[in-house]
Formats: C-alpha cells, sequence, structure tokens
C-alpha cells in the first residue's frame, strides 16, 4: 500500500483499490480474450524503483515469487528458494526466463535492480522495505556504498541474499515487484527516458505495456509472449482508460462496456440483492492520527492527555459511520491491524481477534464523557478546539468528517472540531511537517503480516509523522524482529502484545476498514484479488 510518505502511499493504495473491471464487447467476441479496465486516476509510474502504486505492477513485472489465490506463495523468476538455518541468507535458483524483449533475464538484473532501488539518488519512497537486507539503511542513508547491498549473483541463474536477521514473512514480501530485476541495459540504453512512456521499458511478467505515455487516459497490457508462464495466461490484451465518478462507472456498466464497476453507498443500497453484486476487500484502515508534536501548547498537551484520546475513541459510533454514513461495505476494526490479514501460527485465530481491547474501541457515550471530562480537568480547561485535516478529493473524506464533528460535538461537552479539507498533496505535505492536530489517515498492508502496520508507530520511523514514542512498544516490535524473528509462535505474542498496547494507548482512534463493493458480470473468471499487497492479478482471468 505502500506505502510513499506513508500517508500518501496508503492513499495512493485507496486509489488503486477503486479499480474498474470491465470487458467491452467481449459478450460478443469473448473468443478474443480481450478484457476492458477502467481506474479512477492514471499509473504514476512504470519505474517500480519510483513508484508508489504497486497495485497493478504484478502483472507486468514479477520477483522470485507472485502472489497466488487467497494470498498464497505461488511460483514466479525463481524455480526455488531455499534459507539458511539461521535464516539470514536466501538462496534463490532462477528459472530459464526472459524479458519481454528476448533476452535472458540474470542474476546479475536482480543485483541491479535492487541497488539502484536503495540508492538514496533514486529517492525510492519504498527504499524502507529493503532495511533487512544487509547495508541496506546506511546505503539509503548515505553512508555506503550501493555495491555494498547483501545481494549478490553467483552465475547466470543464482542470487545470494544476506539479512541483518531472519526475517519471518521474507518469502511473502518477495512476491511485491518492487523486488522485480530491472535490465540495466535497458536503463542505460534510455537514460532519463526509462520508464517515462511504455516503450522505453522491458517487463518480466504476465503482460507487457503498450501505448502509455505518462500523461495520457488509455493505455493497454498485452499477452507478454516471452513470460516463462504463458501457457497459464488467457487474456490477450486488456484495455484501461480513466473513469472518475462511480455514476460514470455504473453507466458504462449498464451499457456492458464494464464487468467490474465500484459502487457508492446509495448504489449499494440500490443493488446490494443483484446477482452481480459483490464486495473486495483490502487490508486497509482509515484512522485518527495524532500529532503528538504539535506546534500549540495548549493543543499538545490535551492530545497527549490519553483520557482526551480516549474519550474520542470511545464517542465514535463505528457501526453507524460504516453502516449508514459509509454504507460501501466497509467494517467496523478492532485496532491497527486490520482484520483477515494473518492468523495466529498455532490456533489459526485472526490477529484481529486476538489485538482486541476492552473499552477501547468501541461506542460507549457514558464511558467516553467519563474520561473526557477526567481528562478535561487535568488539563485545567473547559473548552478544547482542535483541527482535523482530510484529503478533499478523497470520496469519503467530507462524509466521514462531517460524521466526526457532529457525533465528537455532541457528545464531548465543550469540544469544537474544526474540518480543513485540502487536496492530497497539501494534507501529505501538513503531514510531513507536522503541521497539524489530527488527520484523517490511512494505510493499506504491504504484505501479509502484522509488522506492515505495527512497524509505523515505532519511535523515529520515517512515516510516524505523528511522532508517537512508546518505549514498551518499541522493545516488543524489536524482540519481534531480532530474538523472538525465528520462532513463529514467540514473534507473534510480540505483536499481539504491541498491538494491544498501542490500542489500550490511543496512539491512533481506527476508524474503519475498507471494503469495496461492486456490481461484477458474471463472464469474467479468473480475477484473483489480494487483501495486501499487490491487489490485482490477472495472470489467470478469462472471459467465459
Amino acid at each position: 500500500m505502500v506505502k510513499k510518505t506513508k500517508l500518501l502511499a496508503t492513499l495512493m493504495v485507496a486509489g488503486a483499490a477503486v479499480l474498474l473491471a470491465a470487458c467491452g464487447k467481449q459478450s460478443s467476441t469473448s473468443n478474443k480474450q480481450v478484457l476492458n479496465l477502467s481506474m479512477s486516476a492514471p499509473i504514476g509510474s512504470l519505474d517500480i524503483s519510483k513508484s508508489t502504486d504497486f497495485s497493478q505492477t504484478g502483472n507486468v513485472y514479477e520477483s522470485f515469487y507472485r502472489l497466488g489465490k487467497n494470498g498464497k506463495v505461488t511460483p514466479g523468476l525463481a524455480k526455488s528458494g531455499t534459507v539458511s538455518k539461521d535464516g539470514k541468507t536466501w538462496t534463490f535458483k532462477l528459472r530459464n526466463a526472459k524479458w519481454s524483449n528476448g533476452t535472458p533475464i540474470t542474476a546479475k538484473d536482480f543485483v541491479y535492480s535492487w541497488r539502484r532501488t536503495v540508492n538514496p539518488a533514486t529517492k525510492s519512497q519504498y527504499a524502507y522495505l529493503f532495511s533487512s537486507i544487509k547495508n541496506a539503511t546506511k546505503i539509503n542513508a548515505g553512508n555506503a556504498n550501493p555495491d555494498t547491498l547483501g545481494i549478490k549473483a553467483e552465475g547466470k541463474h543464482t542470487v545470494v541474499v544476506s539479512l541483518t536477521k531472519p526475517v519471518a514473512y521474507f518469502k511473502v514480501l518477495m512476491t511485491y515487484s518492487l523486488f522485480a530485476p530491472q535490465s540495466q541495459k535497458v536503463v542505460d540504453k534510455y537514460g532519463k527516458k526509462y520508464a517515462t512512456k511504455s516503450q522505453y521499458n522491458v517487463y518480466s511478467g504476465p503482460f507487457k505495456v503498450k501505448d502509455w505515455t505518462g500523461t495520457g487516459n488509455k493505455w493497454s497490457f498485452v499477452k507478454n509472449n516471452d513470460y516463462w508462464d504463458k501457457k497459464v495466461v488467457k487474456l490477450s490484451k486488456i484495455n484501461y482508460q480513466i473513469v472518475s465518478s462511480n455514476s460514470t462507472g455504473l453507466d458504462l456498466y449498464q451499457q456492458n462496456k464494464l464487468d467490474l464497476t465500484p459502487l457508492s453507498s446509495e448504489q449499494v443500497k440500490n443493488y446490494q440483492n443483484n446477482k452481480a453484486f459483490k464486495q473486495y476487500a483490502f487490508a486497509y484502515i482509515t484512522y485518527l492520527k495524532y500529532n503528538f508534536k504539535d506546534p500549540n501548547k495548549t493543543r499538545r498537551a490535551a492530545i497527549n492527555n490519553r483520557n482526551i484520546r480516549l474519550a474520542i475513541s470511545l464517542a465514535i459510533d463505528r457501526n453507524q459511520l460504516t453502516k449508514k454514513v459509509l454504507g460501501d461495505g466497509s467494517t467496523t476494526p478492532t485496532g491497527f491491524v486490520t482484520s483477515g490479514l494473518a492468523s495466529d501460527p498455532k490456533t489459526g485465530k485472526d490477529f484481529g481477534q486476538e489485538q482486541k481491547v476492552k473499552d477501547r474501541v468501541v461506542y460507549d457515550k457514558k464511558m467516553a464523557q467519563y474520561y473526557w471530562k477526567k481528562g478535561m480537568k487535568q488539563l485545567g480547561m473547559k473548552k478544547l478546539t482542535l483541527s482535523v485535516i482530510a484529503a478533499s478529493d478523497v470520496t469519503a473524506s467530507s462524509p466521514l468528517t462531517q460524521y466526526l464533528k457532529a457525533q465528537l460535538q455532541s457528545v464531548l461537552p465543550g469540544f469544537t472540531l474544526n474540518l480543513q479539507l485540502v487536496p492530497q498533496q497539501i494534507a501529505d505535505s501538513d503531514g510531513q511537517k507536522g503541521q497539524f492536530d489530527m488527520t484523517v489517515s490511512s494505510w493499506g498492508a504491504d504484505f501479509k503480516d502484522p509488522i506492515t502496520f505495527l512497524q509505523i508507530p515505532e519511535t523515529g520511523t520515517s512515516y510516524n509523522y505523528g511522532k508517537y514514542s512508546n518505549k514498551a512498544y518499541d522493545a516488543l516490535i524489536k524482540k519481534s524482529e531480532n530474538q523472538d524473528a525465528n520462532n513463529k509462535e514467540a514473534r507473534w505474542n510480540d505483536l499481539v502484545k504491541a498491538s494491544c498496547l498501542f490500542t489500550k494507548d490511543q496512539g491512533m482512534t481506527p476508524l474503519y476498514q475498507q471494503t469495496t463493493s461492486y456490481l461484477q458480470n458474471p463472464k469474467v473468471k479468473g480475477i484473483i484479488h489480494n487483501t495486501a499487497g499487490e491487489e490485482w492479478n490477472f495472470k489467470s482471468t478469462y472471459l467465459k
């Protein structure tokens, strides 16, 4: 989701989640296996070292593995992968794969790609995902040469990766196309033009990009006939166009020009009993982020008062928010980590259930007013005014913030909530600069492990814009990533404890977990939708 200025990244992931898939005139020409898709926003970049949106890239780029049905790790460019007993060395054997221009993909292409991404000159917003690779953090900070990165090629088909510590989710991480190879010959050939248009790149995945100019509203994915597993790919072409609104998407769907279109809350009410109604969940949470280093002394004191934060959380009726205000299928969260993301390695119980803390992420008006009165007394205040920033170009922002203002002001005596709806770019900038009291923020999972969320609140992390800090929390995360890294059960318990602590502390206040509702043409089969990481996989999609 990635994440990006983390807020930026996740909001971009949210935009990607509004993907519209369609099949145009497929009902009469399905033998051609041409699928027409639409998106709410253009592709940001085809350069995986610089991209901030990986919802689609797995269709044209491939790493050692790829995500398959139900989030399972399936074969990619590696025909095998083994890890040392201490968990610090991974060895990947590559298959005889080719780039979309017919030239061989080699181990050196992986080495070059990874070094390019962590090089500070590249300014990758996703370089943090390489932090477990030996020397990656030093390199990205400008304190080491990219050549010292913990990856090397042993011959043409063997890649050896050295980690600073065992990483329980490393295999899943290797499904991310951020870690895919890049051809140095192609990068050098095109220079500044590299990946600025579809023809200035080569592709390792099931499809290759055609007619993408970097600014246009239409482009295509076409079957990559040099792809190693091309026999599995049924679609010959995927056409894309920008569709900016749900109403337009619905019109196109009703004209049989779209096969999958997202629905607004009003549309959900009208179509939820339709046989074409379908919902796709994503590990994506929206929450209130607090600025613990607020530049205003009075507001900073209020935000740092846990009773005030707890009162805010208890004053929010999330059932009403998700069902009546949003009405799009979104669900109530149990904590900062989304439900349906990961399961206990011993019991199989969902992390979302294990992280629950009593009387924290629920609606309780009396308790809210109790903690509010207590907090205000501690502060010596009778009235409090805070502002919340939200992106005006995110569809849910207006109804969400209007609800928060009305609800919090009615439940909490003396509280005034000012709304600041600003363009996404300004919201991101203010967040990075720490110029806010609260923001409506979002986060989407990069991979199926709780740490993809729980790494954010650590002291000093680059995306911890609110400057939350808790030594006990940091210690639990550190333990999970070091002492218990190779012990699945112990590591899981560390993460559950950390999430519970964060929820008790109300380091942020969860609002809702995203689920998007669609109308989907039953003729479209085999779409793989992942709840984390690269959201849409069309490798096995076909028209029946």
